[in-house]
């Protein structure tokens, strides 16, 4: 019975943790003054990475980028961490779930550390919206399957001006 148990699998989460926050305001304390609303630019990025033998890290980063017209008001960069232990998972069960699940859990820490960021900073607070992951998650496996194939489509035969050769 205690082999069956060793090979049952097994997902935890070990720690959620804030990895890295920065906040810029290069056009402080002008940028105060001025009364139009801030257009917001959201960026999202996830990754993961193995740390040990069913130990990995996933991360998820998030860039808020607020402008009055060309002027930035604020920058803020922030990356939320999670340790999670995944054992005895199939291989094409553990790259969707560090792809999809990790970043379900960790990106709500994310939110709240970047909303409180902002709201120090003086601004009013942004509210970043849910994130569906799990179509994050598929379009960037068509973006790698769309740049692998471009690839080895250029793969052959180059021209000395750097030009695909033609049969």
């Amino acid at each position: 019975m205690s082999e069956e148990q060793n090979l049952q699998p097994v997902f935890q989460i070990q720690r959620v943790y804030l990895k890295d926050l920065s906040l810029e305001q290069p056009n402080s304390p002008a940028i105060f003054l001025e009364q139009d609303a801030p257009a917001i630019e959201v960026a999202v990025d996830v990754g993961a990475e193995p740390l040990a033998e069913g130990i990995f890290e996933s991360t998820v980063t998030i860039t808020v980028t607020a402008k009055v017209g060309e002027k930035v008001a604020f920058l803020v960069e922030g990356k939320q961490a999670g340790i999670f232990e995944a054992r005895n998972i199939p291989a094409e069960q553990l790259d969707p779930l560090l792809g999809i699940g990790c970043p379900n859990i960790v990106y709500p820490y994310l939110r709240a550390n970047i909303a409180d960021m902002i709201t120090r900073a003086g601004f009013p607070p942004v509210h970043l919206a849910e994130i569906n992951f799990e179509a994050f998650y598929q379009q960037r496996l068509q973006s790698l399957a769309q740049q692998q194939e471009e690839q080895q489509n250029a793969a052959g035969l180059v021209m000395p001006d750097g030009s695909a050769a033609k049969h």
